[in-house]
């Protein structure tokens, strides 16, 4: 009997739903899983229908990080080059979704812990169920938050609460992290997909180049000054202006009807 795909890719219209497929494991990353992952959210960046993205995990967890199974040194035997695999799979990830032209939510249905957990973070948005928990795992191994852990946490809680999450390996329950501002919103357990559905059928019928010079702006915000900022807007509201998304908008406003954006 075939295994079952390490990842699932539906899609609902223009809204893309992304599922990490390994429950037996909590969605753990292998090798299998990260290859899947980064052939899924490829297609979805090469393709222009898609227009906004759901990543999320099956069973009773979002992703609880690397399969340690992969990683047990055997005594006397070569310790693993755990850069390599950074290089090799987690960063391109984390780079690929940051950089990704459209919005991508992330609904974390149960434990988001190591990369996992910096995983959802690199996503745009993050709902996540009450009973799902956030846990930068690394210190309990010896290891730094890795796959954008130590860039993310700061900006999202500060500097002194990055450091003690980072450092104790505090699980953080959905509800104090949306209170701390690291995610947007705890949902109950049972709505959970279907306010991730929701919002994504939001955004995907969005003006999708608006969203995309959003995302791009507020990101790079934390890395530059206020007026280099000023003229990425001002270049970005130079492009906007002139996109059929733009024109509809303006024409839909003063019809006093529903736009229809196309995403272009």
């Amino acid at each position: 009997m075939a295994e079952p795909s390490p990842v699932l890719l539906e899609r609902h219209g223009a809204l893309a739903v992304v599922t990490l497929n390994r429950p037996d494991r909590l969605n753990s990353f292998n090798e299998a899983q990260h290859r899947a992952l980064r052939t899924a959210i490829d297609t979805l960046a090469a393709d222009d229908s898609c227009r906004a993205v759901i990543l999320t995990g099956a069973g009773r967890g979002f992703c609880a990080g690397q399969d340690l199974s992969d990683r047990v040194q055997p005594e006397g035997g070569a310790a693993p080059d755990l850069g390599q695999t950074l290089e090799s799979f987690y960063n391109p990830l984390i780079r690929t979704i940051r950089a990704l032209p459209k919005p991508v939510i992330a609904a974390v249905n149960g434990v988001a812990a190591g990369a996992g957990a910096n995983l959802a973070l690199a996503c745009d948005i993050v709902l996540a169920a009450k009973s799902a928990k956030f846990i930068q795992a690394f210190s309990k191994i010896g290891l730094i938050p890795d796959s954008g852990g130590t860039w993310m946490l700061p900006r999202l809680v500060g500097e002194a609460r990055a450091k003690a999450l980072a450092m104790l390996a505090i699980p953080v329950p959905a509800e104090e992290a949306e209170r701390i501002g690291m995610i947007y919103r705890a949902v109950e357990d049972a709505a959970l997909m279907e306010e991730a559905m929701k919002l994504g059928m939001s955004l995907a019928n969005a003006p999708t180049l608006g969203l995309a010079e959003t995302k791009a702006l507020i990101q790079k915000a934390f890395t530059q000054g206020l007026d280099a900022q000023l003229d990425d807007e001002r270049d970005a509201q130079r492009r906007l202006g002139r996109s059929a998304d733009y024109a509809e908008g303006v024409r839909a406003f003063m019809e006093k009807r529903e736009a229809r954006f196309e995403g272009r």
